[in-house]
């Protein structure tokens, strides 16, 4: 999956024929986290022409949400076109709000949906898009002894360290993709001279940079 990096919260504005089209795009977790920002938005501009939306989500184990309003606008002409941009790239747990004020010239069907769409478009080119993998998590209870050498040692071989705490032993929680279980256990076997086992603890998420 696709989505903007977690804590995402950008502005940008546009202006078209002398209408304002202000974008406000916001990573959005949840269906009620989409609804809120569109709320706040609405409130921040109560004095706006209109204040069109679409979002998509998609929480854990469940199915994409997907969901646009135009708000006035003239139907299809707004948040449809806002929702298909998102839709284009992929991305979940994403709104966009765009914020109209109308300048006096009419746009059309087509240039409305060019502009709506431009908008979203501009601003998603400011956030930062980032792929979300689901990986299998181990812990690792290693000796103080050799704890620091072993660490080295994953970082070297670029496996992903989640956690390191120092407690009675260290503990090392590293995560890695299913189809690396193998792979992972002989590593550890081989750095640790089959002294470390890891244990299984439940699934993370990570967000992974792409470059489009």
């Amino acid at each position: 999956m696709r989505s903007v990096r977690t804590g995402t919260w950008i502005r940008h504005e546009i202006e078209i024929q002398r209408s304002r089209f202000i974008t406000t795009l916001a990573h959005t977790p949840t269906e009620e986290d989409a609804r809120d920002l569109i709320a706040l938005v609405r409130e921040e501009f109560p004095d706006a022409t209109h204040n069109c939306s679409a979002f998509v989500v998609k929480p854990n184990k469940l199915n994409e949400i997907g969901h646009s309003n135009d708000d006035g606008e003239p139907s299809g002409t707004a948040g449809a076109p806002m929702l298909d941009v998102l839709r284009r790239q992929r991305l979940v747990n994403v709104t966009a709000v765009v914020t109209r004020y109308f300048g006096g010239t009419l746009l059309g069907a087509g240039g409305l949906i060019r502009a709506y769409s431009t908008s979203v478009s501009h601003t998603l080119e400011r956030a930062q898009i980032v792929e979300i993998r689901q990986l299998d998590q181990w812990l690792l209870q290693v000796p103080h002894s050799y704890a620091g050498r072993i660490e080295a040692e994953l970082r070297n071989r670029d496996i992903h360290i989640v956690n390191v705490e120092y407690l009675e032993t260290a503990h090392i929680t590293c995560a890695v993709t299913p189809a690396a279980h193998h792979e992972f256990a002989s590593t550890i076997a081989q750095i640790s001279a089959g002294a470390v086992t890891p244990t299984p603890l439940p699934p993370i998420s990570i967000e992974v940079d792409v470059s489009d």
